[in-house]
Parts: C-alpha cells; structure tokens; sequence
C-alpha cells in the first residue's frame, strides 16, 4: 500500500473539510479569505491556527448569558427595562433625541436600559482614577464587584487587595474575577491571599498550560467595578502601576488613559455583565436579588444624566459594540471626535468615516505615535493615506502612549469604554463601553480631546506617502494578515 498516497487522500479531505467550514463560518469576506490563504499555503498548521483562533464564538457561544432561569421573572425584568426606559425617551433632552436611534437600538439588541438620573465623572489617566476607587471602595457596605483583565501585583494592585480583604473582613461580600492571561501575575501570591481572607475571586476561562497560550485568545478585556449596585468605574485603566504618571519616575512612560465613573440606576447594567460573568467562571450561582438591583427611589440622584451600555463578546449574538459606533458615526451631523490605541477598523468602520467626511462633518481621529505592538501599528498605518485623502484628520500622540477608547459626536454624546478600533474587540473579546447622552459631559471629553492634541503631531499627506517605498510595504504586508490579529 502507498502510504504516501493515503495521506495525500486524507490531507486533502481534511483541508477541503476545513476550508468548507471556514466559508460557511467566518462571516467576513477578509478573515475568510486569510484564513483559506493560511489553511492553503501553509500545511497542517494553517487549520491548527483556523482552531485555534478562528472559530466563531458568536455562533457556539463560550457561554449563554442568561441570569435566570425562571421564564417568568425574566419577562418581567425585561419589560420593566423597556418601560423605565419609555420613560426616560419622554424626557425629550436633546441630546437623546438627536442620538433617538442609537438608544433604540441598543434597548432592541441587548437590553440595555436607557437610565436618567445618574452622576457621571470622567477620570483622566490613573493618577485620578484610583484615588476616586480606593475612596469608593472604603466606603463599601454590601458588596464589592471587580473584574479586570489586567490587575498586576504591584503596588496599586496590592493597595487595592488591601481593602478588598479588609471589607471582607468587615463582613462585605466581595468577588474578583481577573482574566487568566491578562492578570496571570496575581495566580500565585495576591489570589491566594485574597482567597485566604474571605474574597471570592476566581480567573475568567482559565488557562492550564499558560506557556502555550496566546494574547488573541477569547479574553474578558473588561474593566468593571460595582459597589452596593450603586456606584461603578468603567473605562480603559487596568489595575498596574505604569497608568499612574508620576513625578517621582521621569524615566516611566506616559500613559495616557480615561475612564468614567457612574453613580446611579446606568449602574444596574454594568452589574448584570458582571453577575452573568460570575456565574459563568465561579462556583456561586447568584441571582437577581434586589441588594445587587437597588430600586431607582432608593438611589440618592446627584444629577440627571441619561447612561446606557454597550456590552459584547463571543456571548453575544451581535458585535453591539461595532454597531453602536456606526450608529454613533452615522447620526453626528457636525464632529466626530474618535481616540484608540489600537486601530484596525475593517471595511464597514472606514467607510462610515470616509462618508462622514465626505458630507461635511469634521472627522479627527487620535492615535499612538508609538505603540507596544509593532506589527499592529504597521497594519493601523496602512488605512492612513486613504482616510486622510478622504478628509479624515489623524494625529499620532507623542507625549507617550494613548491608551484611551473615547468617542464624541457633535459633543451630545461621550462614549468611553474598553474596546479598541479593531476586530478583536468587535468579535473576540469581551467588552463594555459606557454611552453618556449628555452635552456637558461629551463637552468636557471633547476638551480633553483637543487637549490631547497640543501632545500629538498631525499626519501630512504629503510627507506620508513620500516615505521610504520599503515601509509602506511593510504596513499593507501587516494589513493583510490585520484581520487575524
């Protein structure tokens, strides 16, 4: 028997296996074609790397987010979300009017609540954020709930365990989840520790062999903390020393970050991603009761800002995220205002910026100078030249690295978040951004925007397309394989 021949057989039923399954389930025309290039044009490891990273997610669901199981009190939790969220509709402040659509859609897709009556605070960089945690989380009484996917021991990730043990102590329930990959830097002393002094805290979709694992695997990117269901920080800064700029280290990179906190009823959504999260990587099975869901009267109103979030992952049936930008892109009518580390935008993405500008409205986008992945900043670079000859405005930031993921249109609306510009925050990991329909705070975003920019250097088409012939090609080589990145 010719051996050599039957594997050649059974290789090539394999591959036409494989290259049939990966038509018929990578629903984008680019990642497909990589994928077929990859499983094609370099044998065996082509279809290990489809398995391995390529699967749709979305379709088998790393998990089924579902709170309840009883029919019954889900319905009702449902339409009470659909009424308060009528309620607020009627309200009729402008900025939610003009953005009515995007709101909607939001509440269709995901059920995410559209909230009034909530505080809002933008925080820049960490120097600002975390003495605004470490004060909210003294304060705690019932129960503390954080997820990062970055929490590092060191010194701020230790401060912060400090007080988680000692409100456990104190009597509060506190939980942790921390992605496996992201924070395995707390895997052998800060969780033991915890765990030892009362704190729940369990990795979300643990790694067992974390030598063979790899940065694009399907990771929490979230950063979530709720405490009493009625205060929380959602935004771009993990738990690590290098987000807090200080005077002391001259030698310490600028990071340059935002991140937002939410008093009030915008809250309640945050803290349903994180009960449905929990369940899904922990031993506990929590349930909707009402000390996690704080009725809205018993919530003291600092002020009337209306909050919605944008939440998606592999447990999602849509990219809500992705679709929530392009609705965002296609109502502004005068300014769009866009910061992100990372930016790998796909066709759709840069063609609705490409129409916006084209018609009139003001598109400035703001990216690193520098980035810490080379080969994704080579790839960013090479939708360059097209957007700017569209009339699309992009800043390279130079003071040190832009980690922020902002968005403002026609300064009524601020988005601010954990998903990057790219495919992998749109498809494969899970993310949440918080949506603010507020002119005064998509204002004050807005000037940190144009304060951002004193910092930055815009890109001059000219200069750009005359640099060296070999560079060029090394970004639309870095774009080819951008959709498996």
């Amino acid at each position: 028997m010719d051996w050599i021949l039957v594997y050649e057989i059974l290789y090539t039923l394999v591959l036409i296996f494989v290259c049939l399954r990966i038509i018929s389930e990578t629903h984008t025309t680019s990642k497909t074609l990589s994928y077929l290039l990859a499983a094609v044009f370099v044998p065996f490891f082509g279809m290990i790397f489809y398995f391995l990273f390529g699967l749709s997610y979305r379709k088998k669901k790393i998990y089924s987010k579902k709170l309840t199981e009883n029919d019954v009190l889900a319905k009702k939790i449902r339409d009470d979300i659909y009424k308060h969220s009528k309620q607020t509709f009627n309200e009729n402040d402008a900025s939610l009017q003009d953005n009515r659509e995007l709101a909607y859609m939001l509440l269709k897709d995901t059920t995410s609540p559209l909230t009034s009556g909530n505080s809002v605070k933008l925080l820049k960089n960490g120097e600002t954020k975390f003495p605004e945690v470490l004060q909210a989380l003294r304060e705690a009484k019932n129960h503390i709930h954080i997820e990062y996917y970055i929490y590092e021991d060191d010194k701020i990730g230790r401060e912060i365990g400090e007080i988680l043990i000692q409100k456990a102590t104190e009597g509060v329930d506190v939980r942790f989840i921390y992605d496996d990959f992201g924070s395995s830097s707390v895997r052998r002393k800060l969780v033991p520790r915890l765990i030892s002094n009362k704190v729940k805290a369990f990795p979300f979709y643990k790694i067992y062999f974390i030598l063979l694992a790899n940065r694009i695997n399907f990771r929490n990117h979230r950063k979530i903390i709720v405490i009493d269901g009625q205060t929380a920080f959602v935004g771009g800064i993990n738990v690590s020393d290098r987000y807090i700029n200080s005077s002391e280290n001259v030698k310490q990179l600028f990071w340059r970050d935002t991140h937002l906190r939410i008093d009030g009823p915008g809250v309640q959504y945050l803290q349903y991603l994180f009960l449905c999260d929990w369940n899904f990587c922990s031993e506990e099975k929590l349930q909707p009761e009402n000390r996690y869901f704080p009725r809205s009267g018993s919530i003291p109103v600092k002020d009337n800002k209306i909050v919605q979030i944008a939440a998606s992952g592999p447990d999602s049936d849509t990219p809500a995220i992705l679709y929530s930008i392009l609705q965002a892109i296609n109502l502004a009518k005068k300014e769009i205002l866009i910061s992100t580390p990372y930016f790998i935008p796909g066709e759709i993405l840069v063609e609705s910026l490409v129409i916006a500008s084209l018609s009139g409205i003001s598109v400035k986008l703001l990216v690193p100078g520098k980035s810490d992945s080379i080969l994704v900043n080579s790839a960013a670079k090479s939708y360059y030249k097209y957007l700017i000859q569209k009339g699309v405005e992009i800043y390279q930031y130079r003071k040190g690295f832009l980690h922020a993921k902002t968005l403002v249109a026609d300064r009524k609306i601020a988005i601010v978040g954990t998903a990057n510009m790219d495919g992998r925050s749109f498809d494969f990991n899970f993310e949440v951004n918080a949506i603010v329909y507020d002119e005064e705070t998509a204002n004050e975003l807005a000037d940190i925007f144009f304060e951002d920019l004193k910092d930055a250097e815009k890109i001059d088409l000219a200069v750009w397309i005359n640099r060296p012939r070999y560079i060029r090609l090394m970004e639309k080589t870095a774009r080819l394989v951008s959709p498996l990145l």
